[in-house]
C-alpha cells in the first residue's frame, strides 16, 4: 500500500496526516546527509515525530544555519517518540558502492527505532530491505516534516562527527567543509595526500597514494 502523491499537500504535515487516515500510527521519516564528500561516513536518520510536536522552524536541513539546526537536534531528540541515526563509514562506502552503504545506514538507523513504524516516508531513496509500506519522493525533506527531521539529525549528526575529525587531521579542514571536496580540501590533498577518512573509491581520491 501506499499513499497517492497525485494531491498537492496542503501543509508539511499532509503525508503523515493522509497515512494516518488510512489507519497508520506510527509513522518515520527518514533522510541522509554526506553521499557526496569525500571523505567521512554517511549517515541516515529515521525519526517519529508525535501528533503535537512543537518545532519552530523546522525545516529541510540544508535552508537552515548551523545555530538553527543545533537548536532544532535537540528539541527533536527530546520530542521524538523515537528516532534512530545510522552510520556507514569510509571502508564500507569504498566495499559497496556509496548507495549500498546509504542504504545500509538507514538499516542501522531502522533497528534503533522503538517502537518500530508502521509507514516509512523517505526522501527519494528506495530501501529494498524495507518491508513496510513507505513512500519515497523527490525533495521529502520540504514536504514533510517527519523527513526534515530525520535530515536534521542526520546532518548534525555527521557535522559533529567531521568536527572530531578535524581535530585528529588538522591539516584537511574537516571542521569548515565536512569533507566536501572545496577548493581548500584539495589543496590539503595536494599537500598531505590522503588520510584513513578518506573514500578510496572516489574519482579525485583514486589516484592520490594512500596514508
Amino acid at each position: 500500500m501506499t499513499i497517492s502523491t497525485a494531491l498537492h499537500p496542503l501543509s508539511r504535515r499532509h503525508f503523515e496526516d493522509t497515512a494516518r487516515q488510512q489507519g497508520f500510527q506510527n509513522i518515520a521519516g527518514g533522510d541522509e546527509a554526506g553521499r557526496g564528500p569525500w571523505a567521512g561516513p554517511v549517515c541516515a536518520a529515521m525519526v517519529i515525530l508525535p501528533r503535537d510536536y512543537a518545532l519552530p522552524g523546522l525545516d529541510d536541513s540544508k535552508k537552515l544555519s548551523r545555530p538553527q539546526r543545533r537548536t532544532l537536534f535537540e528539541l527533536i531528540s527530546a520530542q521524538a517518540i523515537t528516532f534512530g541515526v545510522g552510520l556507514a563509514e569510509p571502508d564500507e562506502i569504498d566495499a559497496i558502492n556509496i548507495l549500498e552503504a546509504t542504504r545500509l545506514a538507514f538499516q542501522r538507523a531502522f533497528e534503533q527505532l522503538s517502537p518500530r513504524p508502521d509507514y516509512v516516508l523517505l526522501d527519494f531513496i528506495k530501501l529494498s530491505w524495507l518491508t513496510l509500506p513507505s513512500l519515497s519522493m523527490a525533495k521529502g525533506e520540504s514536504q514533510s516534516d517527519s523527513i526534515a527531521a530525520a535530515s536534521i539529525l542526520a546532518k548534525e549528526t555527521r557535522d559533529r562527527i567531521m568536527e572530531a575529525y578535524d581535530r585528529e587531521y588538522p591539516e584537511y579542514g574537516f571542521g569548515r567543509h565536512m569533507g566536501y571536496g572545496t577548493a581548500f580540501h584539495q589543496a590539503a590533498l595536494r599537500k598531505h595526500g590522503t588520510c584513513p577518512i578518506h573514500r578510496r573509491s572516489f574519482k579525485p581520491i583514486k589516484k592520490l597514494p594512500a596514508p
